[in-house]
């Protein structure tokens, strides 16, 4: 099962939420299916076309996810997945 692992800033959001293992085997239905348990956090990752939002990094196993890659990305047994927001400063 695939580990996914949040920033603590998202429980700001979304209070309950917490790492956990998923058996789904991408990345795509990883985020579905923790939508399903935190109804819209998959709103808060992407914007209305299904990409990443500027605002927020995923990171599977260590290597960011680029702003317009693909979300079916396969996971397996050993995939470490971290999700946070993105910080910008001026």
């Amino acid at each position: 099962m695939a580990k996914i692992s949040f920033t603590s800033t998202l429980k700001r959001f979304f209070p309950e939420l917490k790492s956990q293992e998923l058996e789904e085997n991408s990345l795509e239905k990883a985020l579905n299916s923790l939508n399903e348990t935190y109804p819209g956090l998959r709103d808060y990752i992407l914007d209305e076309k299904f990409r990443l939002r500027e605002h927020v990094n995923i990171y599977i196993n260590e290597a960011p996810l680029k702003i317009n890659s693909s979300l079916n990305i396969k996971l397996d047994s050993n995939s470490q997945v971290y999700i946070t927001q993105a910080i910008s400063g001026g």
